[in-house]
């Protein structure tokens, strides 16, 4: 039957956004279309049915299990759209009826109506600089109370038009208040986390229970862990199911993550990594195997024969000692596969020992004392944000010193901002600047001292965060780009601080962390395999990091026929000779990424282009979402096998839902630096050591203007990669450092602060 079908190209002319997914066949005089996810043939029912099928619309069409989740949202939208349409269409015609049977009184009513139309909000355009001019500020203050009411509306009016009134519009916001009143109460009633208002998924659900109208039944407790539990585990490992097929071209990385519970049990949970995507496989309790090499060696053995070996580039895991002594065993017992310390714990443990530098300890204390009382008052803190258009002080990182040092550099962002606040009429006014610490944080702001080492912390430290966003990134593999991040961290640090005895300190530090990550051949020839850094680099470089790319052919390709062909094509690869030298490759070493750079232009290198992507595909740390949200206690507590199943599944898919939310959806900016979610890594910035009573009344919750997240306003941001650019020729950084003594070591660690004075008298 399918080979008498005819296929029929779609003509411009067909709009619905529908056509777009499904293809056209013609079987005689009739039309048959096939979804392109799923296959499913439709023989009747044209466009609107399939549209229903990706929409997963109960009705005439089965859901479609395997379309995306934006698709589905699309869908959904448009067949809303539809019904809207045909709601607004029978009324027009029933008041159309009712006029013409001699009822004029609501037709008449709506011609009466005022000619004032619903209140529109001003576009605000920012000035040109974040300084904030004192005379508009003052202006600000006196109006605050009929801005707020006011705030940037205008009024409209239209004699020849009919106009929305007064009613119709305060109509329209009761009902919303009480829709939100609803979904409050069960958030509140139901123990919901606040935040879970941010999953993408929030909205299509109130999207759907609304397209149906009034009386909508919600499911029941047994529909949602029997039916909808199972469809919901179809889907996800649909998308599981699309990533290991892609596992043989671009191999993988197993993410082993260690998480310790609330009552002290440790769980081990094992993720894969691939360019397509990041899924969660499954849990252990490991509280009873972890301080056995062996048993910690069986369960890895487990989850690598589960995964494939064949498919298994590395295993990543924290740099603890117990994970050092696993390492030796997976690379003694899996020839093919590397063991890689996480990255992205290294890079913090480095900005960890900065941290603890006096001088830098001192500062960030100043900065600390700043930020706690603004956001401790919401007098203050509204005024704050008002100064600084609504960009906040406070920056929340992954951990607690990426939030230190992202927090120091904002605050340098908006100095004039934080200067024009404390010298300005409405500061004078308030009753908490004349606290003393409203003193101290005046005196801090004012001080050109303190900013100017607030600036050498920052170029210090901003390419460590820049090299931790880019190898605890989840769009794009980071293994290419390692290495170019922290050549370029060190080299920031030397020109910051010139003399040797200087530098050499963060040096030390950096090279401690880093060593078991230093001379690792997968980073190596992840910055060797790189068209953009490899053809920037000059001199001897290039053997001083080719034979880390031998270790990968060695370990990674048992072939010896292969390996030698690999070598061969590396002398291609090397000399810019074929395709690699087109001017069209020379120019895609800086538009393409790095494994698409090599699958569009190394035709002539089979053997080297398959190790290259493979190599190029791999992330350098663990990656997962919060896992005090997921159930994973539950799997192990549970005694009985069919509940437990059912569990397994419930974290297999809240797992796998989360991490393809973060993997593929920008991060929320207007994220509030109090919210409780954030406490691990801001407390130091916003919290106080103690709550005194009787000052709760003067921070009631209810006054604070909600953040806007504005970061916009301070400018584009440069991208983490591209920040990198090229060359690379400081033989110093490539050659290691060696152990030099106590002249160069941690003795200076103290004597830093009175050379970090010294520097700041040419500032």
């Amino acid at each position: 039957m399918a080979s008498d079908l005819e296929p029929v190209p779609v003509n411009s002319q067909k709009h619905d956004p529908a056509w777009k997914h499904c293809h056209m066949y013609k079987s005689g005089d009739k039309v048959q279309l096939k979804c392109i996810y799923c296959g499913k043939m439709f023989k009747g029912g044209g466009i609107h049915r399939i549209k229903e099928h990706l929409a997963g619309q109960k009705g005439n069409a089965s859901s479609c299990l395997r379309v995306q989740p934006d698709v589905r949202l699309m869908m959904q939208e448009s067949l809303n759209g539809v019904v809207v349409k045909k709601r607004k269409k029978q009324k027009l015609a029933d008041e159309i009826q009712n006029f013409n049977s001699g009822e004029p009184d609501s037709f008449a009513n709506q011609c009466a109506l005022s000619t004032e139309v619903v209140m529109l909000p001003e576009a605000i355009e920012p000035s040109s600089s974040l300084l904030v001019n004192q005379e508009q500020e003052d202006n600000v203050s006196n109006k605050r109370g009929e801005g707020r009411r006011k705030k940037g509306f205008k009024v409209r009016k239209n004699s020849n038009a009919l106009a929305i009134s007064d009613s119709v519009y305060d109509d329209s916001k009761r009902v919303n208040h009480q829709v939100s009143l609803a979904i409050g109460r069960f958030f509140l009633d139901a123990g919901v986390p606040l935040d879970a208002a941010n999953s993408i998924y929030f909205q299509p659900m109130i999207d759907a229970i609304s397209s149906q109208g009034l009386g909508v039944v919600g499911p029941s407790y047994h529909d949602l862990r029997s039916w909808i539990l199972k469809n919901t585990v179809q889907e996800v490992r649909s998308d599981v199911d699309q990533c290991m097929g892609s596992w043989g071209k671009s191999g993988c990385s197993i993410l082993a993550d260690e998480w310790i519970s609330e009552n002290g049990k440790t769980f081990l949970n094992f993720s894969v990594y691939c360019p397509e995507g990041l899924m969660f496989l499954k849990s252990f309790d490991g509280t009873n195997v972890m301080d056995s090499t062996e048993s910690l060696f069986t369960l890895f053995k487990e989850v690598i024969e589960e995964v494939g070996v064949r498919n298994v580039l590395q295993i990543v895991t924290k740099n603890e000692g117990r994970y050092v002594e696993l390492g030796k065993q997976i690379v003694d017992n899996f020839p093919t596969i590397f063991w890689t310390p996480c990255a992205s714990h290294c890079v913090d443990l480095i900005l960890e020992d900065f941290r603890e530098l006096e001088w830098i300890s001192t500062i960030l204390e100043q900065a600390r004392s700043i930020s706690k009382f603004i956001y401790n008052h919401s007098l203050v803190l509204n005024m704050m944000r008002r100064y600084t258009f609504g960009v906040d002080i406070v920056v929340v990182g992954p951990t607690s010193s990426s939030t230190d040092f992202s927090t120091l550099k904002r605050m340098v962002s908006v100095k004039h901002n934080l200067q024009s606040m404390v010298t300005s009429e409405e500061w004078m006014e308030c009753s908490y600047s004349k606290k003393e610490e409203g003193y101290t944080t005046l005196d801090y702001i004012s001080n050109p001292s303190f900013w100017s080492m607030c600036t050498v912390i920052t170029h210090l430290t901003d390419p460590l965060l820049r090299l931790l966003r880019i190898v605890s990134g989840k769009k794009r593999p980071g293994m290419g780009y390692v290495y170019a991040g922290v050549y370029r961290a060190k080299e920031a640090i030397k020109k910051e601080l010139v003399d040797k005895k200087d530098y050499m300190v963060y040096w030390n530090i950096i090279d401690r962390r880093w060593e078991q990550l230093r001379r690792h051949p997968l980073h190596t020839a992840g910055f060797y395999l790189n068209p953009k850094y490899f053809y920037s680099t000059e001199g001897d470089i290039h053997l001083q990091i080719r034979s880390s790319v031998y270790d990968c052919v060695e370990r990674l390709i048992p072939d010896t026929t292969i390996q030698d062909k690999i070598v061969k094509e590396t002398t291609l690869y090397r000399e810019s000779a074929g395709d690699f030298g087109r001017k069209i490759a020379i120019r895609g070493r800086d538009t393409l990424f790095p494994a698409e750079w090599w699958s569009t232009y190394g035709g002539a290198c089979p053997n080297l282009v398959r190790l290259a992507i493979r190599i190029l595909s791999q992330t350098c740390s663990l990656v997962g979402c919060n896992p005090n949200k997921i159930s994973f206690q539950h799997i192990h507590e549970t005694k009985n096998y069919v509940e437990h199943q059912r569990l397994s599944d419930i974290v297999f898919v809240q797992y796998n839902m989360r991490l393809k939310q973060m993997f593929y959806n920008k991060e929320q900016e207007n994220t509030d630096p109090i919210s409780y979610e954030n406490i691990n890594s801001v407390e130091a910035w916003v919290t106080e050591k103690e709550i005194h009573t009787n000052e709760i009344g003067r921070s009631d919750w209810m006054t604070v203007d909600p953040p806007i997240g504005n970061v916009m306003i301070l400018g584009p941001e440069a991208d983490d990669i591209e920040a990198l650019g090229e060359g690379f020729d400081d033989h110093e950084i490539f050659d290691g450092l060696k152990d030099t003594g106590d002249e160069n070591g941690e003795n200076n660690v103290q004597q830093l602060g009175v050379s970090a004075y010294v520097i700041l008298i040419d500032y």
